[in-house]
Formats: C-alpha cells, sequence, structure tokens
C-alpha cells in the first residue's frame, strides 16, 4: 500500500511537472505547479518528514502559489488587436533554426551531465535509514526543540533578516514625494 502511494504521488510530481513545461498558458502552468508541490507534500509524509511536508503545504502552496495565482489574475494583459497606435503588430522575435539546435544541443549536454553527476552520487552512497525499521515519528518536536535550543543564534539572525529586508520592501514601494 505504501508503494502504492509512493508511485502515486511520484506520478502526481513528475507529471504537474511536465505539465509546468510544456504548457503556454501561465494560470495553468501554476495550477499544474500546484499538483506538483501537492505531490512533493506527499512524497514528504511517506518519507516521515512531516514538518517538511506541512511547511511545503503552509509556504509554497499556500503562499507562495496563491501569490503566483493572484499576481497573473491581477496583471494587465493589453488588447492584442490594438497596439498602442502602432500599423503593425509586435511580433515577438523567432529563434533562427539553427540556432535553436545548438540550444537544444546544449541543453541536452547539461541536462545528461547532471544526470550522470547525480547517478554518481546516488549509487556510491550509503542510505543508512534504509536498514531501519519503518515507523511514524513525528519530527516537529524535535525541530521545535532544536530550533529553540541549539540553533538559537541563526534563527534569530534569520529573524532579523527577514525584518530588515521587510522593511527595506516596505521603503522602495513607498511613494516619494518629491
Amino acid at each position: 500500500m505504501v508503494q502504492l502511494a509512493f508511485y502515486g504521488f511520484s506520478a502526481l510530481t513528475l507529471l504537474g511537472a511536465v505539465a509546468v513545461l510544456l504548457t503556454r498558458n501561465v494560470m495553468y502552468a501554476a495550477f499544474s505547479l500546484l499538483l506538483t508541490l501537492l505531490g512533493v507534500a506527499g512524497l514528504f509524509v511517506l518519507a516521515s518528514a512531516d514538518f517538511l511536508a506541512v511547511a511545503q503545504l503552509m509556504i509554497y502552496v499556500g503562499g507562495v502559489l496563491v501569490l503566483v495565482i493572484f499576481g497573473v489574475m491581477l496583471t494587465h494583459k493589453p488588447d492584442s488587436r490594438t497596439n498602442g497606435g502602432s500599423q503593425t503588430p509586435n511580433r515577438i522575435p523567432v529563434l533562427n533554426r539553427s540556432n535553436a539546435f545548438g540550444g537544444w544541443a546544449v541543453g541536452f549536454l547539461v541536462a545528461g551531465g547532471l544526470f550522470v553527476a547525480f547517478y554518481t552520487l546516488i549509487a556510491r552512497s550509503s542510505f543508512a535509514l534504509l536498514t531501519r525499521p519503518v515507523g511514524w515519528e513525528s519530527t516537529v518536536n524535535a525541530v521545535g526543540r532544536q530550533l529553540m535550543t541549539e540553533y538559537i543564534v541563526p534563527f534569530e539572525i534569520i529573524g532579523i533578516l527577514l525584518l530588515a529586508a521587510l522593511v527595506g520592501t516596505t521603503y522602495l514601494a513607498s511613494v516619494k514625494k518629491a
């Protein structure tokens, strides 16, 4: 049953990611990204990383993705029939066919190199967690305990950094009166 759930969440993640890559509609890409992020959260649950699964849902699905969808929906799309009084329509430059093959070749070389490097890394590593018996343990208490004891200084520094970023963003976004 666990393997069936794993294959289901893996398929959901991969199909959503492929749909994000292949669609030209930004709204459909955002909804496909939703499927991908939900599949990753499901994989985190299966890996007994419940804290990461909840963080995935709260931060990425609940925050970032909703922000992307609202940004797409609220962005003004100009009417394609009118282009500001110009008689010729605005055209997007088309890639030259000779340059497109070079781009694909470089892309395949980079992707193949990354695949070989990651495969070698995974094949040579020993996964100690695979030898342990399967059991469910909540990680929320351990993460909270470590954040408030062992990693309190980096936690506070990140909080100050985020506060400074928020103040800086507010200052940059404010209307300046000359």
